[in-house]
């Protein structure tokens, strides 16, 4: 008999509270050890903002401020992303905003050297996809507008391709709910992009579906 891969286990189902709102999955969230991204991380970043949200905006992972503060979207590209959804008639105080992974995964060559931002494998999407299934069991969002690749392959599988499909509302099934979702950048692909203003209009019109979307 083959060997078992250890990260064929990685799973949050088992930390998930068997009862209560955010407040206590957050808390529960914040004791996960459903795979070993958490060895390095600071802290759980958990999902934050409007507990009735009708948008719901659902990222990669937390950055390293994230990460250091405890809170999701506190960074630059948190910053350009409340700026981007106010210039689309969107107030973010209005919105809920959570990764697909609540831990940060990162690269670091010395002990004091920066930590440079990893991609999370998608068997560490997996692992913490039941901390975003309940997220969206509670808040139930009208609309969830997914930001990058990585959301999208959390969300929708690892076919998705934000490219072929952004700036359009889609009806899919997840986590056996049907969900209506818009698709765009990533707000630090904004910060790295070489045409900055281009790429930032970009994210602004499509989030401006989100709102049309929403009536």
């Amino acid at each position: 008999m083959a060997a078992q891969d250890p990260e064929d286990a990685y799973t949050a189902e088992p930390f998930l509270p068997d009862r209560g709102g955010l407040d206590a999955l957050r808390k529960a969230a914040a004791e996960c050890r459903g795979c070993p991204l958490h060895r390095d991380a600071t802290q759980t970043v958990f999902g934050a903002g409007d507990p009735h949200a009708s948008l719901m905006l659902v990222g990669e992972q937390p950055g390293d401020q994230e990460d250091r503060r405890g809170k999701p979207f506190v960074g630059p590209a948190g910053k350009l992303l409340d700026r981007a959804l106010e210039e689309a008639g969107i107030d973010p105080s209005d919105t809920y905003v959570t990764n697909a992974v609540k831990h940060f995964k990162f690269t670091q060559a010395e002990p004091r050297k920066r930590r440079i931002h990893k991609a999370p494998s998608l068997r560490e999407m997996t692992a913490c996809g039941p901390w975003l299934a309940k997220e969206l069991e509670l808040v139930e969002p009208e609309l969830i507008v997914v930001l990058g690749a990585t959301a999208g392959k959390a969300l929708l599988g690892s076919s998705f391709r934000v490219t072929q499909v952004r700036g359009a509302v889609l009806e899919e099934e997840i986590h056996g709910r049907r969900e209506r979702l818009v698709a765009t950048v990533h707000p630090s692909a904004v910060l790295r992009a070489e045409d900055r203003e281009s790429a930032y209009q970009g994210l602004v019109a499509d989030l401006e579906v989100a709102a049309r979307a929403l009536g």
